[in-house]
């Protein structure tokens, strides 16, 4: 209703004027021409008020409406109307530098696709145009394991199997919500991405969708692998995510404790953007499961913090000198022997997922089987636990290329140790 009064109120304004200045030039041809100056179309106004007075009478009744529209939007949405009498409306849109360096050949949907966004979390690779709520244009393709290291991976129009399921979607000019389409086979795609430290992915990109989507692209792509954004080397604390806020958690939990030794456990749904979010927070700090209740807020200048954080930062970890041979010979000969020389400690004697939990650097690279409630295996090499304690164990596959499996302990229903 508001836009409305505006609009019309400012369509009366404008006729006016026109009214005027046509009333102008019926006057003479000199003042027609001195009517479309403001200062002289008010001297105009002053001069022939009889011929003009009609034309600013139009005008003032404009003024009713646009009054009337204005203060129905302040006491409905004051920022929007601080936002139009600024008129920062006018300015152009400052282009950010782009975070990811996405080099993409061909189209999506019949029309080209320049995508300013991606990221593979939790097995989704996402690509997408736009910076709206809706993207104008998006790739999501969801892999039928997640990844957390080397992603190789090759499908044919006529493989079988669990495939990646593929949805492209596309939000057009008219329309108030963007279409979709999914697809579960019968493509061409190709992954080749590399880890680039700290949190990224890069690597070749290949998508060949059948001819009724006219989807087709090629070329390099970068990819965030978790909601952590950087700034001169740093983790940047204004970045709404819910990775963003377990960094944060956790370096508070390492200070307030004075240990490193803290594992965070998965946080609760989060709402954001935010200003302040309340958590109960479950972490083990040194072993010893606790449950914290944390309030963080954020700060234009400072970002995400935990409220009353006053705990000093931890001491650099620093390494000592290397022992010179005489001194690593005197310790071999006063070091207790509680093992047999020459007969190595089997640690699959009493190998366990409690085991592995409380000690994973024990059990560093040798190779495990895992089988999950669900019924499937994985077989390799142990990586270690992630910070949401999860055992990672990666498997060679005989194309060369390397799977990453990653397995809540609640989905391990067997796990054995293959080498001592």
């Amino acid at each position: 209703m508001s836009a409305l009064l505006i609009l019309g109120g400012l369509l009366l304004i404008l006729a006016g004027l026109v009214w005027l200045v046509t009333r102008a030039f019926g006057t003479s041809l000199l003042w027609g021409w001195a009517s479309l100056l403001p200062p002289l179309t008010l001297l105009y106004v002053l001069r022939h008020w009889r011929m003009a007075r009609q034309a600013v009478g139009l005008s003032a009744l404009g003024l009713i409406p646009l009054i009337v529209g204005l203060t129905l939007l302040a006491s409905q949405d004051s920022q929007r109307l601080q936002a139009i009498l600024s008129l920062q409306w006018l300015k152009a849109e400052a282009q950010l530098p782009a975070d990811l360096a996405i080099e993409l050949r061909g189209e999506l949907h019949g029309q080209p696709f320049s995508p300013q966004q991606g990221e593979l979390i939790d097995g989704v690779l996402s690509l997408r145009e736009g910076g709206d709520f809706f993207a104008r244009r998006e790739i999501v393709i969801r892999l039928v394991e997640p990844v957390n290291d080397v992603v190789r991976l090759d499908v044919l129009p006529g493989d079988k199997g669990p495939l990646p399921e593929v949805e492209v979607s596309w939000l057009l000019p008219e329309q108030d919500l963007p279409e979709a389409r999914r697809l579960a086979r019968g493509y061409t795609l190709h992954l080749d991405l590399k880890p680039l430290p700290p949190n990224k992915l890069i690597g070749d990109f290949h998508l060949v969708l059948p001819a009724q989507f006219k989807t087709t692209l090629s070329g390099k792509v970068e990819l965030f692998s978790d909601g952590l954004r950087y700034r001169a080397g740093k983790v940047d604390r204004h970045v709404d995510s819910a990775d963003t806020l377990a960094f944060i958690i956790s370096d508070y939990l390492q200070r307030r404790f004075v240990t490193r030794r803290v594992r965070l456990s998965k946080l609760p749904p989060i709402t954001l953007p935010a200003k302040s979010v309340e958590l109960q927070v479950e972490a083990k700090i040194k072993g010893q499961l606790q449950t914290l209740p944390i309030l963080l807020s954020k700060s234009e200048v400072e970002g995400w913090s935990v409220r009353g954080d006053r705990f000093a930062s931890l001491p650099e970890i620093s390494r000592a000198p290397a022992p010179v041979a005489s001194q690593v010979s005197a310790e071999a000969v006063k070091e207790p022997s509680g093992e047999r020389v020459g007969r190595p400690l089997d640690r699959r004697v009493r190998f366990s997922l409690n085991a592995l939990l409380r000690n994973p650097s024990r059990y560093q690279n040798l190779t495990m089987r895992v089988s999950t409630v669900r019924g499937s295996n994985a077989e390799g090499r142990f990586q270690g636990v992630d910070q949401d304690g999860r055992i990672v164990i990666r498997q060679r596959l005989k194309s060369q290329g390397v799977a990453s499996y990653s397995l809540s302990p609640d989905e391990v229903n067997r796990i054995e140790l293959l080498e001592p």
